[in-house]
């Protein structure tokens, strides 16, 4: 579950404000503040300013259809299709996809990230190279309005957030129509079935298939 766990930092631009901190969700507070001081530090000749703390790098392909809102940093070769919503306090690295319809706010996609159709994506933590399948979301409050807590096997860890959607380790692979629980943790290259209702932490080199079983890869 720690940042060291979970992702290579190495690929994503926040590395050394992740390194400040034990569990990602640590990070999620402070994002915004971030992402505006990283903008101003960038490049002018590799990224646009196109409105106001609104960075783009001069490769991405921005569809015209596309919301971009401030703060938020798209990477080189990134692809942002037809009706995406960034919301604002989005990092976006290099490579990545953000597809039609999709829904981001408050998070860090690390490079290679694939969110490409139908995706909700919330105060949440993407590793290198994880896709998440077609309408797969992640739910980032509980329905109740409670604190959001990270139920592992080891017990319980409070995490003080009331605003908190999934960790993706490197290389997670999520199957179309998932739902990702408030504060669900997905260890690196684990899969998780299409259809699934996921909560809790997920080990690495996992399968979570119907029903919640998890084994691991052979």
């Amino acid at each position: 579950m720690k940042i060291q766990d979970l992702y290579d930092l190495t690929y994503t631009k926040a590395q050394g404000y992740l390194g400040k901190f034990e569990y990602p969700w640590e990070a999620l507070s402070g994002l915004k503040a971030f992402i505006s001081e990283l903008g101003r530090t960038l490049n002018p000749d590799e990224y646009q300013e196109i409105a106001p703390e609104v960075w783009v790098h001069v490769t991405a392909k921005i569809a015209p259809t596309a919301s971009l809102n401030a703060p938020c940093i798209i990477g080189k070769d990134t692809e942002v299709r037809q009706c995406a919503f960034i919301r604002g306090s989005a990092l976006v690295g290099e490579g990545c996809v953000v597809g039609n319809s999709t829904e981001l706010k408050n998070v860090i996609l690390f490079d290679g990230v694939q969110v490409p159709h139908y995706n909700y994506v919330g105060d949440s933590i993407l590793g290198h190279k994880s896709h998440m399948g077609a309408g797969a979301v992640t739910s980032n409050v509980k329905s109740d309005k409670s604190l959001v807590v990270v139920k592992s096997a080891d017990g319980e860890i409070p995490t003080g957030l009331k605003k908190f959607g999934a960790m993706l380790g490197d290389f997670v692979e999520i199957g179309c129509n998932s739902v990702l629980n408030p504060g669900t943790v997905i260890g690196k290259h684990s899969n998780v079935y299409p259809l699934s209702c996921v909560r809790g932490v997920v080990p690495p080199e996992s399968i979570y298939k119907t029903g919640g079983v998890i084994v691991k890869k052979r």
